[in-house]
């Protein structure tokens, strides 16, 4: 586990990988040391087959479900905490939306949601998010392929949910040049978004 921000915060904020990069990527680096800088201790954790690449090199698929979510139990276990919100990118959030309600957190935030595989629009993965009960936040880029604004509109997602759309962002929130747009910008939107959304969870 590693953590950013002040050990005494009110708050922790539990973040997981995506399925292709770990804990310390880019994107993950910038929302945990952001998230921090608003006074949030942050944690973060890898799922087991992302240890397994570490220690061995060899590239190998994602866990199946039920062993990201035992990870996923393991990891609010040991950080511990009066009031924790989890989330995190693409799968790490997935995952997190599928324990939010057991595990009894404040609050859930997702890094681009993998509504549905690139170029698989019917191949959904939302079936549990119609009755989600614990107050969600999902950001997602308006170019994202796992989900476009055109397609959210028409999902069954449970009123505890907010989505919040970056402007002409991909699946890591990146815009194209010619939009204005800089991935700065669109990170600092996310993570003052989140920020805006733990305080209100108050």
């Amino acid at each position: 586990m590693r953590y950013d921000g002040p050990n005494d915060a009110a708050t922790t904020i539990i973040l997981a990988h995506g399925a292709g990069a770990g804990m310390d990527s880019a994107p993950m680096q910038a929302f945990a040391e952001g998230l921090a800088a608003e006074g949030f201790r942050v944690a973060r954790f890898e799922f087991p087959y992302m240890r397994r690449r570490r220690d061995t090199g060899k590239r190998g698929g994602p866990d199946r479900p039920p062993v990201l979510m035992d990870a996923w139990r393991a990891a609010i276990a040991e950080a511990g905490g009066a009031r924790v919100v989890i989330g995190g990118k693409s799968m790490g959030g997935r995952i997190a939306s599928m324990i939010a309600d057991e595990a009894g957190v404040a609050g859930l935030v997702c890094l681009g949601y993998p509504f549905h595989p690139p170029g698989r629009p019917d191949n959904l993965r939302i079936a549990h998010l119609a009755e989600l009960r614990t107050p969600a936040l999902i950001l997602q880029g308006t170019r994202d392929p796992f989900g476009t604004p055109d397609e959210v509109v028409g999902y069954a997602l449970s009123h505890a949910i907010r989505v919040v759309w970056l402007q002409d962002g991909d699946h890591s929130f990146k815009p194209r040049k010619s939009s204005g747009r800089t991935s700065a910008q669109n990170i600092a939107e996310v993570i003052a978004a989140i920020a805006a959304f733990v305080r209100g969870l108050d």
